[in-house]
């Protein structure tokens, strides 16, 4: 029995199972850490179960250096109340079991990988297109982490002024990929929500450029095989396409093969899991966790 927390800056999705088909979910809003913890706890302390491990897959910045003494904290996070928050250490404390702990991105394509579209494939990176913008990358099979974590968001990106005045909304770059394609960059440029600009508008056109330009970039530096972009402002059926137009005319022909060539609708995607991929793949996270701590424990004997 395994227990799945996806802890997101408005609210923490909470699952019980074994599998996708028996997971029972609630979800609680996100307040202050020690209101949080105590409500997610106490639903998972409810159900009576005995847990073999958890799985988080969190909001950030988080630490997931292992040998660091603020392992499994979520760090400088602009979520009041929240930075240098201990949240593997909350629940450990709770359950004394194994926890896997990985950002929600990086959770999201694990349950991609696990369970959805990237199911079958070594190689994969998940854009969650919201709010902000975060991305999690599948290489040879592992989740890259690396000095820190990815922060595909903050990419930087062509700017065309002439074309694009807006300024940008990142605080720390303005106009990197976040800030300039995000949910509230949109709403900012154009003065309204996202979800309210007719299909034909020509910030869907913009929108897409600067998505585009940041998967020409992976697609050089990580040459995966396939993108699955989610996200409140991925709920657009014409986006899909545009971006896969300006994608093509950015490579030019330069990776030449037929995933690119000839099938680009299947190498730039939705996520299969959709709402669910979070907190499937902190369910994913908390097999891991369970198997690892299974071969330390015959290692030992």
């Amino acid at each position: 029995m395994f227990g799945a927390i996806e802890a997101g800056g408005t609210k923490f999705v909470c699952g019980i199972g074994t599998s996708p088909e028996d997971l029972t979910i609630a979800q609680f809003p996100t307040s202050a850490p020690d209101v949080t913890l105590e409500g997610v706890i106490q639903f998972f302390q409810d159900s009576g179960k005995r847990f073999d491990a958890f799985g988080i897959g969190s909001f950030g910045p988080v630490d997931l250096n292992l040998a660091s003494p603020s392992y499994g904290h979520i760090t400088a996070t602009p979520k009041a109340g929240w930075s240098n928050f201990d949240l593997v250490g909350a629940v450990r404390s709770a359950f004394d079991v194994p926890v896997g702990f990985d950002t929600d991105v990086n959770a999201a394509m694990l349950g991609e990988a696990t369970w959805g579209a990237a199911r079958g494939l070594a190689d994969a990176v998940y854009l969650t297109i919201g709010t902000g913008i975060g991305g999690g990358a599948l290489v040879h099979g592992e989740l890259v982490h690396g000095l820190v974590h990815p922060e595909m968001g903050h990419l930087r990106i062509p700017h065309d002024l002439a074309r694009d005045p807006f300024p940008g909304c990142c605080p720390f770059h303005s106009d990197c990929l976040e800030g300039l394609a995000c949910g509230p960059a949109m709403q900012m440029r154009w003065g309204m929500p996202a979800a309210l600009l007719p299909p034909d508008h020509t910030g869907w056109g913009l929108e897409a450029q600067y998505l585009a330009y940041g998967l020409a970039n992976l697609t050089f530096s990580l040459s995966p095989r396939r993108f699955l972009l989610g996200g409140g402002v991925m709920q657009q059926p014409q986006l899909f396409d545009l971006i896969r137009r300006e994608f093509s005319q950015l490579l030019n022909g330069y990776v030449h093969h037929p995933e690119v060539l000839e099938r680009l609708q299947s190498f730039i995607q939705p996520p299969q899991l959709g709402a669910r991929a979070g907190i499937l793949g902190a369910l994913a996270l908390a097999q891991h966790a369970a198997a690892a701590g299974t071969r330390a424990a015959g290692g030992r004997s």
